[in-house]
């Protein structure tokens, strides 16, 4: 089993990308902190976007709240050799930003006012996994970092972001939308000529459903958003090129639990199958056992100890302790197994949230070992 080597990643002037992924709740956000405050500390001009809308990061970065635009940590006796930056994404604010830079003032204030933009650009299937990756194009765009660590959006599955572009691009260019808001779009095919063609309780059905005042202004939309279509695409292509390209690493984060290690699998897979850089899997939250003691043994000390209740939990406990590890073990043994490349790194459990610079930093050693 390999070990992966986080401080030279972290230091190779090459690394400019390194995208935490993984299922919800696994410790992505935390995980990117940590790595964005030890490349900082190495050196490295550093900034982490961060999706998770709680304010815990900020405030363990020493920041009264993040925005969408990336602030740089400055805190009493932080004195890192290069520098960090951190940021949260406003999914709303950079679709607004998108559209004013493609769209061109005039038409861009038709679009933002638009009661159908309005509902797509916070509520759109993909909307947010889009607006990370469309974040990050921008922050490498502008070359002022020369790391940049991604938490990516909690999911129902950790590889939404990876299909957002294509699928909210799909989408916002698809037949059916065409077809109910355009009657000039998708071939001369609008609402009124399925109507006329016998649809009518079809198009009843879709009123009922969307509404005709929805209708209208989805109809006025599509007609703005197609002279900014092409640059929206293209950005998605860009994008798509940034995260197969070697500057890119990914970093996989799992707890040691069948759920998230099963989805961690998957996630390895599809990154290979899209030949994009995976740099290992971070097995989050793991339970080692610190003493020689068996857990038979324990249990065996236990069973002998009369008027000393606080000795016998104690044993029992750490027998409890040793079950834990040996079964994650077990199922981080079979992981490996089934991916003998890939290489992993322990980050044990922490006795209470991560709530400052120090909680931060002593994560970042133990990712390093």
């Amino acid at each position: 089993m390999t070990t992966i080597d986080i401080d030279a990643l972290l230091d190779d002037p090459e690394s400019r990308v390194i995208v935490c992924c993984g299922s919800g709740g696994v410790g992505k956000t935390t995980t990117a902190a940590a790595l964005a405050l030890r490349a900082a500390e190495r050196g490295r001009q550093t900034v982490v976007l961060t999706i998770d809308p709680a304010r815990r990061l900020a405030q363990a970065l020493g920041l009264r709240e993040l925005g969408n635009h990336p602030k740089q940590v400055q805190v009493e006796g932080f004195e890192p050799k290069g520098e960090l930056w951190a940021m949260m994404l406003d999914m709303r604010r950079t679709f607004d930003d998108m559209v004013r830079v493609h769209a061109g003032p005039e038409r861009a204030e038709q679009l933002l006012k638009n009661p159908f933009y309005q509902t797509i650009s916070t509520s759109f299937s993909g909307t947010q996994e889009y607006m990370a990756m469309e974040k990050l194009g921008q922050l490498a765009a502008t070359g002022d970092w020369d790391l940049i660590i991604v938490d990516t959006p909690p999911s129902r599955s950790a590889l939404d972001f990876l299909d957002a572009p294509t699928r909210l691009s799909s989408a916002l260019d698809g037949r059916m939308i065409r077809l109910l808001t355009g009657p000039a779009k998708a071939g001369g095919w609008g609402l009124r000529k399925v109507v006329n063609a016998g649809f009518s309780m079809f198009a009843k059905a879709v009123s009922t459903i969307i509404g005709g005042q929805l209708l209208t202004d989805a109809s006025a939309f599509m007609q703005a958003f197609d002279s900014m279509f092409g640059g929206f695409r293209e950005r998605a292509r860009k994008t798509a090129e940034l995260l197969r390209s070697s500057g890119t690493s990914f970093l996989v984060v799992a707890a040691p639990e069948p759920d998230a290690l099963r989805e961690a699998s998957y996630f390895v897979e599809r990154l290979s199958s899209e030949s994009m850089p995976l740099a290992g899997l971070i097995a989050n939250r793991t339970h080692p056992v610190l003493a020689s003691l068996s857990g038979a043994e324990a249990l065996a000390a236990a069973e002998t100890l009369q008027n000393a209740p606080l000795a016998e939990a104690v044993l029992r406990l750490h027998a409890d302790r040793v079950g834990l590890a040996a079964r994650e073990e077990r199922l981080l043994a079979r992981f490996t197994r089934a991916h003998p490349e890939v290489a992993l790194a322990r980050v044990p459990a922490l006795a209470g949230d991560v709530h400052d610079l120090d909680g931060l930093r002593d994560i970042g050693v133990k990712l390093a070992g």
